[in-house]
């Protein structure tokens, strides 16, 4: 083994520690997160808002335990892998040591911290782009065309994770067509790894189309509910502070794809960036989208400025450029992850405010970062609604209905009961249990204006069981209405609910 590989394997030690460091024990699992969990109880291959990969880890997870530890494992296992593909990408440019230490830093003192904190298709879709770099990287070193079939392999997997990777293919082809690789288009291996590709992701597209294409349906919500909020200018601000520690290498690695001569066939990476960026920008995609482009250019600097520090006075500004990526992470530890009380958050908004964690995707600021409130008060619920649920079962089948995805699935992986709850919301839709005859109902509701009035006509008995009342947490207020003894055919009139809806979807 290289002694540089041990250096290696220091990194990705590091990395794991922090992941499993960063999350204080306070907080649950994100909203988001509950709802790739239970994706694992029902595998298919495809779903109204993500592709399958996720679905598969979480199936494994569930084999492994379906605790915590498993569920942060995945996430830094990319986090560490992409860190291993970028070391490997410096060795392929004829970097040393020092190129990959530097790269290894700001990839392991940056945003990427954050990303692979949350279990979400997120952290795998950064390892995808930065490996499809790495072979582009081999193949116009070799041209040998194994390279373009492990291409056609990677992309594939990446659609089947995150669609967001298609975005790589809309920048990068025009960006090759420019420069003089346009001549790979003339390789007939191209297109068979291009069909490769597209057998991989066919079972997926086979499924779109038979659900009536539900991912057009998810990116127009998104864009009506989410993305409109989106302002360009935060979102390139955003793309500075990701990779903060090493923003000038990022800088030194466009300069050199356009200056320096070794890096004269990689050229089309400058303008796959500049294209893929005004891409996002003007979908107004969220700033995070962003991230997975960046780490092969902290590589591509990392070799460039090793380059010039070799010789003279210059070189002893490496300790320098070392150093700046921990320095730079310690204001950032202090704000960007979930490891002080809400209270202590609480009392500093005007440094989160600054740098603009407080702003929700509904373009307002709240009081606390919403990944952070979004991790509070789901244990809450789910030990309300088990409470309700064992008085309730002991009568007749209940049926426990949620207004969101977050609240069914928290209920389900926090529950001590069993419970499977739904929603029309998200993938539970298609989850129901039409089996069962159902004498009550647990609803879970967000706003409960009237409820009781409204649906406690059809039932024998009504009432309020609980709450969620931690005061930081998004879910806070949500309401846990309790019906008993049923008058009316409940699954039929679940039935009917689920055609409206997808009607309307």
């Amino acid at each position: 083994m290289k002694k540089s590989y041990l250096i290696l394997i220091l990194f990705i030690i590091v990395k794991f520690v922090l992941q499993y460091i960063l999350v204080s024990p306070e907080y649950d699992l994100q909203r988001d997160e509950y709802l790739h969990l239970d994706q694992g109880s029902h595998l298919a291959w495809g779903y109204l808002s993500v592709p399958p990969v996720s679905s598969w880890i979480s199936w494994l997870i569930k084999i492994l335990g379906d605790s915590v530890f498993w569920i942060r494992f995945f996430p830094a296992l990319f986090g560490a892998l992409t860190i291993v593909v970028v070391w490997k990408a410096i060795e392929e440019l004829k970097g040393g040591l020092f190129a990959s230490v530097l790269a290894s830093l700001g990839l392991l003192f940056s945003s990427l911290l954050r990303l692979n904190m949350l279990y979400q298709p997120n952290s795998l879709d950064v390892l995808l782009w930065t490996s499809f770099f790495y072979i582009l990287i081999q193949y116009v070193n070799t041209e040998k065309a194994k390279w373009l079939y492990w291409g056609g392999i990677i992309f594939g997997i990446g659609i089947l994770n995150k669609y967001n990777i298609a975005f790589l293919a809309s920048g990068f082809i025009p960006a090759l067509l420019i420069t003089k690789q346009r001549r790979i288009f003339t390789n007939p291996h191209v297109y068979g790894s291009a069909i490769l590709a597209l057998l991989i992701i066919l079972p997926n597209l086979i499924w779109q189309y038979q659900h009536g294409l539900p991912v057009i349906h998810h990116m127009k919500e998104l864009s009506e509910t989410q993305l409109v909020n989106v302002n360009r200018f935060d979102f390139l601000k955003s793309q500075f502070l990701f990779f903060m520690g090493v923003t000038f290498v990022i800088a030194f690695g466009f300069y050199a794809l356009l200056f320096y001569n070794p890096f004269e066939k990689l050229r089309f990476f400058f303008f796959g960036y500049v294209i893929t960026i005004s891409l996002f920008l003007f979908f107004r995609a969220k700033d995070y989208y962003a991230i997975s482009i960046y780490p092969i250019y902290i590589g591509f600097g990392s070799v460039y400025l090793e380059n010039i520090l070799e010789r003279g006075w210059e070189r002893f500004l490496k300790p320098v450029c070392i150093l700046l990526p921990l320095l730079l992470f310690v204001p950032v530890y202090n704000l960007a992850f979930p490891n002080k009380s809400p209270e202590s958050i609480i009392k500093n908004t005007e440094a989160y405010k600054k740098f603009g964690l407080l702003r929700w995707e509904d373009g307002k600021d709240h009081p606390l970062p919403q990944d952070f409130a979004d991790m509070l008060g789901w244990k809450e619920l789910a030990h309300k609604v088990d409470k309700e649920y064992s008085r309730l079962s002991k009568s007749g089948n209940t049926l426990v209905l949620c207004d969101n995805y977050g609240q069914a699935g928290a209920i389900n992986y926090y529950s001590k009961k069993g419970i499977k709850a739904v929603s029309f919301n998200a993938d539970y839709i298609n989850w129901f249990d039409l089996s069962k005859k159902y004498k009550n109902l647990i609803r879970i509701k967000n706003r409960p204006e009237d409820e009781l009035k409204e649906t406690g006509v059809f039932f024998e008995h009504a009432i309020i069981a609980d709450s969620v009342t931690n005061p930081y947490a998004r879910e806070k207020g949500t309401t846990i209405f309790s019906f008993e003894g049923a008058k009316i055919d409940i699954r039929k009139r679940l039935q009917e609910e689920i055609v409206e809806v997808k009607g309307r979807n």
